[in-house]
């Protein structure tokens, strides 16, 4: 490493450019800077997210949900803009005072529930329907153990590899070795465990799994960072099936167009608010 040696300041003090992709909506500080309040659609569920990796696993829930036919899980989903800093609107910091996106309101509660955070949100979910959550003790443990598990380490690949190797202004080895030593030991995690099971928990398919699939199971596909080739992505072989696999499910090709701004035009839903939506709505109908 040639880069001059940093040597912190007795108090930290924060610089407004700060650069890299985020900079402009990164401050050390909560709270709305805007008013702005969210919309309501027709339905119960209210969602407000962007298809990143967190706010895919909330898409893909709710659209396996109603596969299963459960027409109560039925949502609209608005498009929160992060790099418009929508997430600092009033309506949402009221939804989410950590201002991270995906953000629900279930309007079949009186007075409506606010539910943050994705893990939360899935748990919610399935709790609430009754489905992709096992009942029997030890699988619904192992499965709650396997959606924490996520919760704990997916910030390690998106705020740590991710940002590093993909987001930075400049490259600096000692992180991008860091990061990339832990996410290589993480999908080697992942992989013992699938070597001797179709799914993340056991034999069946549960939140466990939506919550890690877009995270690792894009990861390993390539579809975030573009890092499958660095980080040997073909080496975890039982991570690859089970990703693949997964990417069959019609609720989760479905759940990740939902709230998606960039790709291919026929992969983005901006908002979602009728099952009709994926046939009628996308981006490459709407600017025909």
């Amino acid at each position: 490493m040639s880069h001059d040696r940093y040597t912190p300041p007795k108090v930290w003090k924060w610089e407004n450019e700060s650069g890299g992709q985020f900079a402009n909506i990164n401050r050390p500080i909560a709270g709305a800077t805007h008013d702005k309040p969210l919309p309501k659609g027709k339905h119960d569920l209210q969602l407000f997210s962007l298809a990143t990796p967190n706010g895919v696993k909330v898409t893909i829930m709710l659209e396996e949900l109603l596969e299963k036919g459960i027409t109560a899980a039925d949502y609209d989903a608005y498009l929160i803009n992060i790099m418009e800093g929508d997430q600092f609107g009033s309506g949402f910091v009221e939804v989410n005072p950590n201002s991270k996106i995906p953000a629900l309101l279930d309007y079949s509660t009186t007075p409506a529930t606010r539910v943050f955070e994705s893990g939360s949100i899935l748990l919610y979910l399935a709790e609430k329907f009754n489905a992709f959550l096992p009942t029997e003790p030890a699988k619904r443990t192992e499965t709650l153990s396997w959606l924490f598990w996520q919760m704990g380490s997916a910030p390690i690949l998106g705020g740590g590899f991710g940002h590093f190797y993909a987001y930075a202004p400049e490259k600096f080895q000692y992180p991008i070795d860091r990061y990339t030593m832990e996410i290589k030991r993480q999908l080697d995690v992942l992989d013992r465990q699938l070597a001797n099971n179709p799914f993340i928990a056991g034999d069946e398919y549960t939140i466990a799994d939506m919550a890690i699939w877009p995270w690792y199971g894009a990861l390993v596909m390539n579809k975030v960072y573009d890092a499958a080739q660095f980080i040997e992505a073909h080496t975890y072989k039982h991570v690859l099936r089970w990703a693949h696999e997964l990417e069959q499910r019609p609720a989760i090709q479905r759940g990740h167009k939902v709230n998606r701004t960039w790709g291919e035009l026929h992969e983005q839903l901006h908002e979602r608010h009728d099952a009709s939506d994926f046939e009628l709505k996308t981006q490459d109908k709407l600017q025909k």
